[in-house]
């Protein structure tokens, strides 16, 4: 432990320093001293200011070095910090003055997260704002006197910035000027960063004095035009939709239920609306290893697992779910997990698709929750006590809107997309025959190989994405369907597959799909395939490996022997196909991490094949593409400690493109599982087969066959299957 200030034997803790940083009139003053008021309800905190140590109007380089020298680094070892202030007016050094070493220091001016000091620091914000809005802050504050300096000043902040980039560097991003400054937005942000979790222990139990507020309307509005009505306008809003829940009886089977093939109505009784609108409204966004935290002006940058944050956020009970909701929702975080995190969970590290986030979730502090069994609304809002204009005007709103939502619009028809096909049949069945090759070997025994459409619509061709997911709906409703949208992409999905559910008590269930066959208009062929569906060996191979690989899943987080199959490839029907499903329920064991359960599993087993990992790693060189969203999860993570998860299939993900070339990215994914008994043939057919709920929706068409690509080379394996092992 460093020494004590003031003697030479004695120690004591370094303390937490925390760099202001930003070009001047950014708006670093004003944030460092509000901050450090708010800090001193719990800590001792001093507060440094560079302008102070600068030498003079060309001082920016001297400044930084003499900073790093006499300030940061006898702090850094717990000591206090002695230096001479510069004489502004006689233009020498004045004054010795000293800077105690307080449990946190602030250390605020342009250059506090210099390269040089960023080894010495625990933690970086930095402030932005335009430039015209800096200059006109700065002359304000500082009057006539800096005005003749201020462009020679910034001269040497372009210089400094040419050649370090402390913003990229900052855990944590405040735009200046936009707004009051944001003083509580940022010291709840610095809660959240791993370097800051112990030391603000009591602001992080600030956050968990709140309160779930839940009122009941008795109304069954038509979802779609409610969903348009509240959150039509929402720049990030999740619409998690039992899409078929008005066409099927709502009678689901206990999680202890019977193994019996069940109604799929009831497997979902519940809709979710919400949006990151609010006082606690939030988006987190994960791309390779960081994940952006945005709450209005403030950006919190976390870089760590996604697992590891989202344990951390979630997993915990903050709030019990009111009496008489019967959702284990009780608001939280909702939004997706991209394929691609499979990284974290054995997987190898593939580039995330064309820029998307490896994750997208939105902290909801408000939602709706429409309870198709009762025929009721349920209006949920978080609370931390104080009064909230803002929360009281949503109330008012969405009451409104439950009782008469806006009627859906009338639209055009929307533009027909042509679509491309990443594999050309031979292609793919060149791919089928080097999976089975790789079963023959004894890699792996069951290959769930994907492909992907894609088309591009011009900007004046846009197709609106509600609109999009609306067509999907109505087309092939189904009772995890999802859309999810978020600042530049949506993701709008008929999946009809549950990939984990854990409720706050702590039961367990997975349900994976595997066996399809397509619907016939005719009642006798229809029935013939279900009955080939129920009796066919290979489907029933395909699912009765998945259920042993997430039994093995659950198993690492699960009470000794309460590991069940309720349900053993069971048929399911939809609007399109026929599905074989089958059930898995466990019970959580006390004291296992909630976000570990996901892990564990994660990505679901009916989307990778078994092995799990041995067969990702196949799956990487024979698809040589990230997935993205397709493949991945996506619903609730809620503060009741609840989540209900669904597999990203049945999926198009939609893109915009901005500047020169404005227009929408259309993607969709398919595939299915490959085994040694598959005819390739086939397998291709059921790829046609799933794609056509989505395609038929756009009006579009299935793509014919482009030009042959190169097949990526598949090394021949020479090593038996490993042992499944759980996630890290």
């Amino acid at each position: 432990m460093p020494d004590a200030p003031g003697t030479a034997s004695s120690t004591a803790p370094a303390p937490l320093l925390i760099a202001i940083d930003g070009r001047s009139g950014a708006g670093k003053t004003t944030l460092a001293v509000e901050l450090a008021a708010l800090l001193r309800e719990h800590h001792t905190v001093s507060l440094f200011h560079l302008e102070d140590i600068y030498p003079g109007w060309d001082g920016l380089d001297a400044g930084i070095t003499r900073y790093v020298e006499h300030v940061l680094t006898p702090l850094r070892a717990g000591r206090a910090a002695r230096w001479n202030a510069w004489d502004w007016v006689r233009g020498v050094d004045g004054a010795e003055r000293t800077t105690t070493a307080a449990e946190i220091v602030l250390l605020e001016g342009v250059g506090a997260a210099a390269a040089a000091a960023r080894a010495r620091l625990d933690a970086v914000i930095w402030v932005e704002a335009d430039a015209e809005v800096r200059h006109r802050t700065a002359i304000g504050r500082d009057g006539d006197a800096y005005a003749p300096f201020w462009q020679r000043w910034a001269d040497q902040e372009d210089r400094w910035l040419a050649a370090d980039d402390p913003g990229a560097a900052a855990d944590v991003v405040v735009q200046g000027h936009r707004g009051p400054p944001s003083p509580h937005a940022v010291r709840l942000a610095l809660t959240g960063l791993p370097s800051c979790t112990v030391l603000l222990a009591p602001e992080r139990a600030g956050r968990r004095g709140l309160t779930l507020d839940c009122e009941r309307l008795d109304a069954a509005p038509d979802a779609a035009a409610l969903f348009r009505t509240l959150y039509g306008e929402a720049p990030a809003a999740v619409w998690l939709d039992s899409s078929d829940a008005a066409a099927r009886p709502v009678d689901m089977p206990a999680l202890t239920g019977p193994p019996t093939d069940a109604p799929t109505g009831g497997r979902s009784r519940f809709s979710i609306m919400a949006d990151a609108g609010g006082a606690f409204g939030q988006l987190a966004l994960h791309r390779d290893g960081v994940t952006d935290i945005v709450a209005g002006p403030v950006t919190t940058r976390i870089r760590e697992p996604f697992f590891r944050w989202l344990d951390d956020v979630w997993g915990r009970r903050a709030v019990r779910v009111p009496d008489g909701l019967a959702c284990d929702f009780g608001l939280g975080w909702l939004g997706y997990l991209g394929y691609e995190l499979k990284r974290e969970t054995g997987g190898a590290d593939i580039r995330p698709a064309a820029d998307l986030p490896d994750a997208a979730l939105l902290f909801a502090g408000r939602a709706v929750v429409l309870d198709h069994a009762d025929g009721a609304v349920f209006l949920l809002t978080l609370s931390d006590g104080r009064p909230d204009a803002d929360r009281d005007a949503w109330l008012a709103r969405a009451r409104a809107a439950v009782m008469a939502p806006d009627p859906l619009p009338a639209t055009p028809p929307p533009p027909v997309p042509r679509f491309e096909a990443r594999d050309t049949q031979a292609g793919y069945v060149a791919k089928i025959r080097q999976a089975q090759a790789e079963i023959a070997e004894g890699t792996t025994y069951e290959v769930c190989l994907t492909t992907s459409l894609a088309a591009r619509l011009e900007a004046g061709d846009r197709l609106d994405p509600l609109d999009a997911y609306l067509r999907l709906r109505a087309v092939s409703p189904a009772p995890f369907a999802h859309f999810l949208r978020f600042p530049g992409f949506a993701v709008a999905s008929t999946s009809p597959e549950r990939f984990l559910r854990l409720t706050a008590d702590g039961r367990m269930r997975a349900e994976p799909i595997k066996g399809t066959r397509g619907r016939s208009a005719d009642p006798a062929a229809d029935a013939a395939l279900i009955d080939d569906l129920r009796t066919s060996p290979k489907d029933r191979a395909e699912n009765i490996m998945i259920v042993d690989l997430l039994r093995n899943d659950l198993s690492h987080h699960a009470v000794p022997g309460s590991v069940t199959v309720s349900r053993l490839c069971a048929i399911e029907t939809y609007a399109t196909v026929h599905q074989m499903v089958s059930t898995i329920d466990a019970r959580l064991r006390p004291g296992s991490a909630r976000a570990g359960v996901v892990a564990s599993a994660f990505p679901a087993g009916s989307m990778t094949g078994a092995p799990k990992i041995s067969t990702m790693a196949i799956l990487d060189r024979l698809e040589a593409a990230p997935r993205g969203p397709y493949a991945g999860a996506a619903g609730y993570f809620s503060l009741t400690g609840a989540t209900d998860l669904a597999v990203v299939i049945r999926t198009l993900v939609l893109q915009e493109d901005e500047g020169p070339h404005d227009g929408t990215r259309l993607t969709l994914g398919v595939g299915g599982a490959i085994t040694a008994d598959s005819d390739p043939e086939e397998e291709w057919a059921e790829v046609r087969t799933k794609a056509h709920g989505v395609l038929s929706a756009l009006g579009a068409a299935f793509p014919d066959p482009p030009a042959p690509a190169a097949l990526p080379r598949v090394p021949r394996p020479r090593r038996a299957p490993e042992p499944e092992r759980s996630a890290p």
